[in-house]
């Protein structure tokens, strides 16, 4: 099963590693293998976080995710994304952007770096909301319930999360966006406008596939329903039911089977959507890191490249062995790293934060979550055994 989830992020890497070898010598090798171990670092919350959503879709889906989804997040997010931002903010066209960017990359790469606190403000709200909407839900399962309980009360009113997030943006726009290291001046209005584009695309694409999920499992539940009433149904009202669910049905021609399978595909595309902005937001820090190493885009699309596909498979790993129903704070810790992410990356609009800090405090606390989930299932496995011992000896009596 290893070799069938992470097979093509094997090759890629043998034949990433290998062109650079050969088109940039021993110092590109050593470059691009560097970049993927950063990527890879930095975005183990990501791959947590992808499964949690990867799991809700079919076979089909998730092999969009491993292809057509790895497409964007390479050649999308860590090649073409780079160039778009300094067409954008040079006022170039993409053309020119490229030309620049292979003919004279210190320029490029301060375009890029001057583009930084646009590109922290939305990935860091886009991320914000994901932690806050998480942190605020009610849960039946909790891992730091000292903090989880009182702030899932807070939760219950709405719009909360959209509220402490729009204030965390008014702190970053007045204090982090005034005279930033990144391109100088005061950047407080292309902060504030950033964010809020953050916020309104998380709203938007979380809003869209959370609607189509819903009528989803309404519609799943209603076809269960009926099956039930024709299982259970006597006479007239037993063959009507029966007649209800098999019209009803998946195989079936009637109009609600051919809508289950509609909102099927339109939750899923949804959902696809949704986990390319949030690889997008997590991808905005490995790609600025990346020039503390190179300038060279190509060095750079290459070995996030590699970094990206280990995630990708990552993702589905997780998905297939059941991980996170097996360890139950795992979800938890990658969150409480989306929060620690977003924060960070609102502070690195003005101050400069090492990438080895970032991808070590995300580390820490999946590392914590996971080692909490086990020491959770070995006192349930030795309470189980316990009440296993006690009904024996009871029934010995």
């Amino acid at each position: 099963m290893l070799l069938k989830t992470f097979g093509w992020s094997f090759a890629v890497t043998a034949i990433g590693l290998a062109l650079a070898g050969v088109l940039w010598g021993w110092q590109g090798l050593a470059i691009v293998g560097i970049l993927s171990i950063l990527e890879i670092s930095l975005s183990f919350d990501n791959a947590v976080i992808n499964a949690g959503i990867l799991r809700k879709m079919n076979a089909f889906w998730q092999k969009i995710f491993l292809t057509v989804g790895i497409l964007i997040a390479v050649f999308g997010m860590r090649l073409v994304f780079p160039v778009i931002i300094v067409a954008v903010t040079a006022k170039m066209s993409p053309i020119e952007a490229v030309d620049l960017a292979i003919n004279d990359k210190n320029q490029y790469e301060h375009l890029v770096t001057a583009a930084h606190p646009a590109i922290a403000a939305f990935g860091g709200i886009f991320l914000l909301m994901i932690f806050l909407d998480f942190i605020f839900e009610e849960r039946d399962i909790k891992w730091l319930g000292w903090l989880e309980k009182p702030l899932a009360k807070l939760g219950k009113l709405d719009t909360f999360s959209i509220v402490v997030a729009l204030i965390g943006l008014l702190i970053a726009a007045t204090t982090v966006a005034t005279d930033v290291a990144h391109g100088g001046g005061d950047k407080s209005a292309t902060v504030l406008l950033s964010g809020v584009a953050g916020l309104l695309t998380y709203l938007i694409v979380g809003g869209i596939s959370g609607y189509f999920e819903d009528k989803l499992e309404e519609e799943e539940d209603e076809d269960e329903d009926d099956e039930a009433g024709a299982a259970g149904g006597e006479g007239d009202e037993g063959a009507k039911a029966a007649t209800n669910a098999q019209l009803n049905g998946s195989g079936g021609r009637g109009s609600s089977g051919a809508s289950v399978v509609g909102l099927a595909g339109k939750a899923a595309f949804f959902l696809f959507l949704y986990l390319e902005v949030i690889d997008a937001s997590f991808s905005f820090d490995g790609v600025i890191g990346a020039f503390a190493i190179t300038n060279d885009i190509f060095e750079m699309a290459l070995g996030l490249g590699i970094g990206a596909m280990y995630i990708r498979s990552l993702t589905v790993f997780l998905v297939r062995r059941g991980t996170l129903d097996d360890y139950v704070y795992l979800e938890h810790g990658a969150h409480y790293a989306i929060g620690a992410l977003a924060v960070i990356l609102l502070v690195t609009i003005k101050y400069e934060i090492n990438e080895v800090i970032t991808g070590l405090v995300g580390v820490v606390l999946i590392a914590a979550s996971y080692w909490s989930s086990v020491r959770r299932n070995r006192k349930e496995a030795a309470a189980g055994e316990d009440s296993e011992a006690k009904t024996e000896v009871t029934s010995g009596v």
